[in-house]
């Protein structure tokens, strides 16, 4: 049963007194962020581990591949499904059904009970390609194993944004990211150690690949004991398993935290805007506006980070560097991966959202131009490692806001949506990156970059202010944190 407003509403908004189900969301918000909290959200940004892990192996295990006969390196068109490509490709698909057509599941489901199965959708889906000859067969198991982490994606961004308190949102996200970003490194040496051996008869490459199935079932055996997300319990109307769940978390917090808990939850004002946002419908314009500013971004932004990450040793090579000290410089560069998300952890609640995303596109088509026009090998890596940083502190700060601007209904579901378009982008972003290198060379490319993060801007200019406002004041009537129409 959805919980309607006159289940939580009281006689009059200017009344003292709150319904249970209000309070429990004020009590949600003033939890200090404890090593409790923290824990919780590193737990779940696993799952984001095992999203940039799948994307990057790939690279790493592409000529093991072709040499055991089970993938060619390239094909006589650009979408034959016996090349690397196709294999690469299989799991954008993937991730693009998962974030598109799966939300739904979360939303009606529950957000524990999918990302519990999502997880395990994905480790089993990647034991099955670690033993398959065809290639055929691999790409279907990774396109399989890519639908499940897609659900895992939107979900977990749904789960942090309603579970941690509004004063440390953007900080959560940013240590999902940088527990993710892990990935980087990881998949690199990890191949690097595995690729040349044959562990019990099993060639390296497939250890690589099972390796990702095994942490996942390991990362599932963690995550049992997550509750579920207390704002969705409210919003399916059972009140007291939600107030069960805040109460189990409040005992936790509190043994930790040397200071008592705040009597005080907010002022009668605050209340108020907080109960008229619970019990409101959320317009369909508004809903909409919100979607399309942050597909518009998704989008074009795929093209600046995907332009950049995935291409970094060839855009070395364009500029003159010898290919193994392409390898040196792009190995240097992608340790500061998670540079990005660390400095969120500092700054992430301190400075608006949009102003945030505004800044990094800026800062990446600044840092790519440069990088096109100099062969100075110490500015060639500082510019890289400086697109490194602001790519991926954009990717911490749009999970945030994205999973901010939709109501608990249709959390899920909207957030899926408007990240597929990033998804489905990366399939297509290599194909054109590559045409514009091979035509134009670095300079090409990084104009294409330019551009694209100069529609970034433009477009999350139109967004609201979100920084540390509760989550159902962001909803309300189409009201931005301001008090102003959007």
């Amino acid at each position: 049963m959805e919980l309607d407003a006159a289940s939580i509403a009281p006689r009059s908004y200017s009344e003292q007194t709150a319904p249970p189900s209000l309070v429990l969301l004020e009590r949600l918000d003033r939890l200090p962020a404890t090593p409790y909290l923290w824990k919780l959200v590193a737990l779940l940004g696993i799952g984001f581990f095992f999203e940039a892990y799948d994307i990057l192996y790939a690279a790493y295990i592409a000529p093991a591949m072709v040499r055991s006969g089970v993938f060619t390196m390239s094909t006589g068109s650009w979408f034959g499904l016996s090349g690397v490509a196709a294999f690469i490709s299989s799991l954008f698909a993937g991730l693009f059904v998962g974030t598109m057509f799966c939300g739904f599941l979360a939303d009606k489901f529950g957000r524990r009970a999918i990302f519990t199965y999502s997880l395990l959708v994905y480790a089993i889906s990647t034991a099955f390609i670690a033993f398959q000859d065809t290639a055929a067969g691999m790409n279907f198991w990774r396109f399989v194993a890519g639908t499940g982490l897609g659900v895992e994606m939107v979900t977990i961004g749904a789960y942090v944004s309603e579970f941690v308190p509004r004063t440390v949102r953007g900080r959560a996200f940013a240590l999902v990211q940088a527990i993710g970003f892990l990935a980087v490194p990881g998949a690199a040496f990890l191949a690097l150690w595995l690729v040349p051996l044959a562990p019990l008869g099993l060639e390296g490459w497939r250890w690589v690949v099972l390796a990702g199935g095994i942490g996942a079932i390991f990362a599932w055996f963690l995550r049992r004991a997550l509750p579920e997300s207390p704002r969705w319990l409210l919003q399916k109307g059972r009140v007291k398993e939600a107030q069960a769940v805040v109460e189990m978390i409040e005992r936790h917090v509190s043994s930790k935290s040397k200071a008592p808990l705040s009597a005080q939850v907010s002022d009668s004002d605050a209340r108020t805007a907080t109960l008229k946002a619970a019990t409101t419908t959320f317009p369909r314009g508004t809903l909409v506006k919100r979607a399309v500013i942050l597909s518009i971004y998704n989008i074009f932004s795929t093209v600046g980070y995907y332009g950049f990450a995935s291409w970094v040793p060839n855009l070395l090579v364009k500029q003159g560097v010898p290919v193994a000290s392409s390898m040196l410089y792009s190995g240097v560069i992608a340790l500061a991966a998670p540079v990005g998300p660390a400095i969120g952890l500092l700054l992430a609640d301190r400075i608006e959202r949009r102003t945030q995303l505004a800044a990094v596109a800026v800062l990446i088509a600044i840092s790519g131009i440069i990088f096109s026009q100099t062969r100075a090998p110490a500015l060639l890596i500082g510019m890289g490692v400086l697109i490194t940083v602001a790519s991926n502190t954009m990717t911490y700060c749009l999970h945030t806001y994205q999973a901010e601007l939709f109501p608990t209904s249709v959390r899920a579901r909207a957030v899926g949506f408007v990240y597929s378009w990033s998804r489905i982008t990366a399939i297509f972003v290599p194909f054109c990156i590559a045409w514009i290198l091979s035509n134009d060379g670095p300079s090409g490319v990084f104009l294409f970059v330019l551009i694209s993060e100069a529609i970034c801007v433009i477009a999350i200019l139109f967004g609201p202010k979100t920084a540390n406002r509760s989550l159902e004041l962001l909803s309300e009537r189409g009201i931005n944190s301001t008090g102003t129409k959007e």
